[in-house]
This record gives structure tokens, C-alpha cells and sequence, in this order.
């Protein structure tokens, strides 16, 4: 049975992998749970700037921030353009222009790091995805095995059954 699940693992792995490696994750999917919770694996090792890079991206990328930026630059235009005659920032708003620069040249670097940590986490969690995959195919197949080795088994003993009733009413016949 274990020569036939390497077989398995070997056929759906189907991958240029070295020997070693491929010894190692036929070990690993035939012999070991493989379940792994990946959000707290990397939460776990994420550092003090991951985590305010994440923050940051979140609350950058939500309505919230959108609707409140927005407010601010209508405040901004309606402040240095209408109400103060001798405005801080008059039009063209160069110190505004300058401002917003500042906050996209920050906060794309920023919401790209968040974004890099998430696809590695999606790279995880889909190797994971396959390693499970593959251990349940390896599962089916061996509970398949079993039901065959059960149904063969059970034709067994109702053929074991009928020769039995068959033997008894030739003896019946007979007496």
C-alpha cells in the first residue's frame, strides 16, 4: 500500500523536482498532517513595520479615508481660495500640490509592501491547498481500496452463503 501511494504522490506531483526533494514531500504528504493555519504563521513573524504598513493599507484603501481625503481637499480649495484673502496656499495651490505628492510618493511604498506580504501569504496558502489536496486524493484512494478489498470480502462470504443454503437443501432433498 505504501508503494502504491508514492506512486500516487510521484503521478500527481508530476514536476521536474530533484530526487531528494521529491523523496521529501512524498514523506511528508504520506506520513505527516499538513494542515498549517498560514494567517497565523505569518502574523507570528510579521515585524513592527509590517504591521503599520498593513494598518496604513487598510485604512488607505477604505471609503473612509477616501471621503475624508476628499473633504480635505474642499476644505483646502475653499479655505486658501474663497475665505482667507491672504491666503497661505492661493491658486494654483503649489503648497497642496506639494503635500499631495508627498503622501503618494509615501504611501504607494507603503501599501506595495502591505500587498507583497499578502501575496506571499497567498503563495503559502495555496502550497498548502495542493499539499492538502493531494493527502485527501491519497486518503480517497486508499478508503477506495479498502471498499474494494470489503466488497470482494462480502462477495466472498454470500457465495459462502449460497453454496451453504445450496448444500442444505441437497441434504434436505436427499433424506
Amino acid at each position: 500500500m505504501e508503494k502504491r501511494k508514492r506512486e500516487i504522490v510521484k503521478m500527481l506531483l508530476n514536476q521536474d523536482l530533484g530526487e531528494k526533494d521529491e523523496e521529501e514531500i512524498i514523506d511528508m504528504l504520506v506520513d505527516n498532517p499538513i494542515t498549517v493555519d498560514v494567517d497565523k504563521e505569518i502574523d507570528a513573524k510579521m515585524t513592527f513595520g509590517d504591521k503599520v504598513a498593513d494598518k496604513i493599507s487598510a485604512i488607505a484603501g477604505s471609503w473612509t479615508f477616501i471621503i475624508l481625503f476628499c473633504l480635505f481637499l474642499i476644505i483646502w480649495i475653499v479655505i486658501n481660495g474663497i475665505v482667507l484673502i491672504n491666503a497661505i496656499d492661493p491658486y494654483p495651490y503649489i503648497l497642496l500640490n506639494l503635500v499631495l505628492s508627498c503622501i503618494a510618493a509615501l504611501q504607494a511604498p507603503i501599501i506595495m509592501m502591505s500587498q507583497n506580504r499578502q501575496s506571499k501569504k497567498d503563495t503559502i496558502r495555496n502550497k498548502n491547498d495542493y499539499r492538502t489536496d493531494l493527502k485527501s486524493e491519497l486518503i480517497l484512494e486508499e478508503l477506495h481500496d479498502h471498499m474494494e478489498k470489503i466488497l470482494q470480502n462480502q462477495n466472498k462470504i454470500l457465495n459462502y452463503i449460497k453454496r451453504v443454503e445450496e448444500d442444505n437443501k441437497t441434504n434436505k432433498k436427499g433424506d
